[in-house]
């Protein structure tokens, strides 16, 4: 419901009116005031700032003799910030979360995502899910951004598959960044785009896309500023793992056709694993556990996912893949609340 909009508008229209002129230029701006109501009517109904807004506005009305027919007018640019060279647009429309607060009056809402180990995928609903997937998979695939990973057998003859390699496509944003691509493969994990550069290039807003390793050839952060978004690549062992903070509002700019989406929906039925360790496995499935439980001391979702990966692969360095994600989760996740999931 976007009524508290309407209202900081009429204000911004009607705080500098004196004189002669004020009589119509309020009954202009209360016009505007009531059409801007109307346009959030079908989301504000059960609003009671949207009611109160409204007989508000006729009481004000019936004040200033107003009639409801008449010329109304676009909302009154907010003044720039003090000291700002530029008016917002120009200055901040490569800041998203300053931008958005502008508009709506709030902090934007948050979701994230994680892909590590198997690969296990939690999805922007909090959804768990075990993955065969094997071959290249979106994780992502909307407005803004397009994350494909590529998985393969995790052992000869398992059905386990790990991540190899993952490909990032920041889309191109005309006012901020040029299109920019980033692959990471195992034992490889730059600290770079594709074309050697670590920013969102020459265009006024290109530092709102940026780059910055936090462990050489193992941990890299990508912030994208412009569209609210932060995204970890991490190496353990012998896969790569993904984690994203995204705004909302990118996470569901996407059309039907882009209904394939990992982190959306999780991996297709078919796809899905059990994670109880079944059959012989490379490592007991006690010594597996003994191992997660020293860096994973919660029996959560990322403990059984730990305990499945290294009895099927063997390598307890897939502790450090559930760590990492369990980490990246703990500075993503909007509502802490949500840190752990138990199935």
């Amino acid at each position: 419901c976007k009524i508290l909009r309407c209202n900081s508008e009429y204000v911004a229209a009607t705080l500098h009116l004196r004189g002669p002129e004020r009589g119509a230029a309020s009954c202009t701006a209360l016009r505007s005031y009531s059409l801007c109501a109307r346009r959030t009517a079908r989301t504000c109904r059960g609003d009671l700032a949207f009611h109160s807004a409204v007989h508000g506005i006729e009481d004000l009305m019936i004040q200033n003799n107003c009639s409801k027919e008449g010329p109304t007018a676009p909302p009154r640019p907010r003044p720039a910030a003090p000291n700002a060279a530029h008016g917002f647009e120009s200055l901040d429309i490569c800041d998203y979360e300053r931008s958005f607060l502008y508009k709506h009056g709030r902090p934007p809402g948050f979701q994230h995502c994680a892909a590590f180990g198997d690969p296990h995928i939690r999805t922007f609903h909090d959804d768990f899910h075990t993955c065969r997937v094997e071959g290249s998979w979106p994780l992502l695939d909307n407005d803004y951004l397009f994350v494909q990973a590529t998985s393969s057998p995790v052992a000869k003859g398992s059905n386990a598959t790990v991540t190899s390699k993952l490909t990032i496509i920041f889309k191109n944003m005309k006012e901020c960044i040029d299109q920019k691509v980033y692959q990471a493969e195992l034992d490889n994990v730059p600290a770079a785009f594709q074309d050697g550069s670590v920013n969102g290039g020459a265009r006024p807003g290109g530092s709102s896309l940026s780059i910055r390793e936090l462990s050489p050839g193992r941990h890299v952060e990508i912030r994208a500023g412009y569209i609210g978004t932060t995204i970890a690549v991490r190496q353990a062992g012998r896969q790569l793992s993904f984690s994203i903070r995204a705004a909302e509002e990118v996470a569901r700019a996407f059309t039907e056709e882009q209904d394939l989406q990992l982190c959306v929906g999780g991996c297709p039925r078919s796809q899905r694993m059990s994670r109880s360790p079944r059959g012989r496995g490379r490592v007991p499935a006690e010594t597996a556990r003994a191992l997660c439980r020293e860096m994973l001391p919660v029996e959560d979702v990322y403990f059984q996912s730990c305990v499945f990966d290294v009895v099927t692969s063997g390598d307890a360095n897939f502790t450090m893949a559930a760590h990492g994600a369990l980490e990246d989760a703990r500075l993503f996740l909007p509502d802490a609340e949500k840190l752990h999931i138990f199935q």
